[in-house]
């Protein structure tokens, strides 16, 4: 059976080393990078700050309290943009199979690469060369499965690399804290605490059917992955580019209400799709087909993003700025592309804890009571504006199901 060799790579405290590379002076100092604002949020903080207790998704007000002589950033979502796709440009050139897991971080597949090259040579290359190209430090772990690869890349940084050879997967997980499992959040954490675990090696001599009976199936993959045996697959950075949604109306209309309230219904449901599957936009356009039949759109470039509060607004510019002939309109879409995994949901450089609350607290509401409970008033009277699944299943789209694949 065929050895895996899997590649992840993580950019160190992504958001301050953009920051240092516009701003030298800014180096080894402590740096805060979010909303400046009391009520803001840390978006991103240097490893200075940590030491007194800082993390990024804390209130900027603690985290002013906890070190004072930090330096405080509010932040360019744009910079960070074009900083991530110049990295995945370069991996995208040298690797043929990568996952893009967020806006810093990069799972590739190197398996059989060592009859060739050496895998763990061509890690270092590759982490050598974008260091030297973007200027970015970029840490690495490598090994047989995703999970045990992601460890090791914490346990490198700041800005180093480590192997995990095949065989010492469990070995290597053993001694280190439950926490650092992919998967056991702050709840998780605390149940496993109050059962005695701190460790990796206690879950590891433990039975599979005790973890199941303390946190259910999510016990069996918190198990798998302290064995090191669980194998999540790569998720091609191409497999899923775009999402779109788009209504043909019964009568043709230059009702600008409607219109309106209608491209807001499609924003706001592509980007709670978005949200709910862990993914951020970088591209939106808007399409119009007169009832001549002629069909225009238009499309931008933004930051990543999957906030609707700035989305929609883009939107509705776009489309403003697209209705020129004013004839009645048969047709609207709204299309998402450039889509990347990642949960930098909101801009973290200009809103507060409560627009955080806000958002997991409408995205609550529907996933438990459907995702038509709860809309912004813009968005009512919207009538069909799209499907209601989730175009991240891997399933085909509705209106395709009853296709041959």
């Amino acid at each position: 059976m065929k050895t895996e060799s899997i590649l992840h790579l993580d950019l160190d405290t992504f958001f301050v080393s953009c920051e240092r590379l516009i701003d030298s002076k800014l180096l080894k100092r402590p740096l805060l990078v979010g909303g400046i604002g009391d009520r803001g949020v840390v978006a991103a903080c240097s490893y200075e700050t940590r030491k007194f207790g800082v993390h990024s998704g804390m209130s900027m007000k603690l985290a002013r309290q906890l070190c004072p002589e930090a330096t405080v950033i509010k932040g360019d979502s744009s910079t960070y943009t074009k900083h991530s796709q110049l990295v995945t440009e370069i991996i995208k050139e040298r690797v043929p199979v990568f996952e893009k897991a967020s806006i810093d971080e990069f799972y590739a597949d190197l398996t059989g690469m060592d009859k060739f090259f050496g895998t763990y040579k061509f890690a270092t290359e590759l982490r050598n060369t974008i260091i030297k190209e973007t200027g970015l430090p970029i840490s690495f772990g490598l090994s047989s499965n995703k999970i045990v690869s992601k460890v090791a890349t914490g346990e490198a940084k700041p800005n180093n690399q480590m192997r995990v050879d095949t065989g010492l997967e469990k070995q290597f997980l053993a001694p280190l804290s439950i926490q650092k499992i992919p998967s056991v959040g702050t709840k998780t954490y605390q149940t496993l605490r109050n059962l005695g675990i701190t460790k990796v090696h206690i879950v590891q001599e433990m039975p599979l059917e005790m973890m199941v009976s303390a946190l259910g199936k999510h016990g069996q993959t918190i198990w798998r992955r302290a064995n090191g045996i669980d194998r999540p697959p790569l998720i091609p950075f191409h497999e899923r580019k775009s999402i779109s949604t788009e209504r043909t109306f019964t009568k043709d209309t230059t009702n600008m209400v409607q219109l309106r309230t209608t491209i807001t219904a499609m924003a706001e449901n592509l980007a709670y799709q978005l949200r709910r599957a862990d993914k951020l936009t970088a591209c939106i356009a808007v399409r119009i087909r007169y009832s001549d039949f002629q069909t225009y759109s238009k499309q931008i470039k933004i930051p990543y993003t999957s906030a609707d509060h700035i989305l929609i607004p883009k939107i509705i510019e776009l489309f403003e700025r697209l209705y020129e002939r004013r004839l009645l309109i048969r047709l609207v879409g709204v299309k998402f592309s450039d889509i990347v995994t990642g949960n930098y949901q909101i801009n973290l450089f200009d809103d507060t804890e409560e627009m955080l609350s806000l958002y997991h607290a409408m995205d609550h509401i529907r996933k438990k009571y459907g995702e038509k409970s709860i809309m912004r008033a813009t968005s009512m009277g919207a009538k069909t504006i799209g499907r209601f699944h989730n175009p991240f299943s891997g399933e085909p789209p509705i209106v395709l199901a009853h296709r041959k694949q």
